[in-house]
């Protein structure tokens, strides 16, 4: 098939419900081409309900010139999935389902897609005073590491740590869901654009340049709140 005659994505996903999961009780077509943010590269995530399955599985395809990315449940075994994500803060399922296009629904969509509507808005659990402090202590060891290393190559290595642990902070800190990959500024973004950028601009001038002095600034305005760095007196463990 051509690239000028490519089936939508709505219409491939119609197709795909229809030759392979013409029994299924419920099909929702969700993911970037949803969003609007499809690139060359996206697939298709389709997330099916099948009342004859007694187990989930996840399976890639490649049909009618499309990436195909499914998730396959039973009408209940999407909540152990659910409740992955929710303790993870990574809500992935939820976003799938409660953004998700209807493809096919026998009337058992609308609950589902609430749940997890209701789940998102909620957000995650709240980090405790010894979550945070935990948290603290892992930033401060990686922000002295980033400090006091010289060697261009493990410099790199130590910055992704500190992004994430730094990204995560600031996002659990704030009963939001973080991400990973690409969700990680995503999800950043959807809580403070004014943030983000401060963060972008700080990572991206050490990665151009070297200039550690911006991402030290940050990591100490984010902790600072918190009583700042934590070494001294960190114990973990200790009865």
């Amino acid at each position: 098939m051509s690239e000028l005659n490519k089936l939508s994505p709505i219409k491939a996903a119609e197709q795909f419900i229809n030759d392979y999961f013409r029994d299924c009780q419920g099909a929702l077509l969700a993911g970037s081409v949803v969003r609007g943010e499809a690139t060359e590269t996206s697939d298709l995530d389709i997330v099916i309900f099948d009342k004859h399955l007694t187990s989930s599985y996840r399976q890639s395809l490649v049909k009618y010139d499309w990436a195909i990315e499914i998730f396959v449940h039973s009408p209940t075994s999407y909540k152990h999935f659910f409740k992955l994500d929710f303790e993870l803060a990574r809500p992935s399922m939820q976003r799938m389902v409660s953004e998700g296009i209807v493809i096919k629904d026998d009337e058992i969509l609308a609950s589902i897609k609430q749940e997890a509507t209701d789940q998102l808005n909620k957000g995650p659990e709240e980090w405790s005073i010894e979550t945070i402090d935990t948290k603290r202590y892992f930033i401060t060891d990686a922000l002295d590491d980033f400090i006091g290393c010289s060697n261009r190559v493990e410099e790199l290595f130590i910055a992704n740590t500190l992004a994430e642990l730094v990204s995560e902070f600031v996002l659990r800190t704030n009963k939001q869901w973080t991400g990973a990959s690409k969700w990680v500024i995503r999800s950043l973004r959807n809580y403070d654009g004014v943030f983000t950028d401060q963060f972008v601009k700080a990572f991206d001038m050490f990665y151009k340049n070297g200039d550690k002095n911006l991402v030290i600034h940050l990591v100490d305005k984010t902790l600072e709140p918190f009583g700042g760095r934590l070494f001294d007196g960190f114990s973990l463990g200790k009865n």
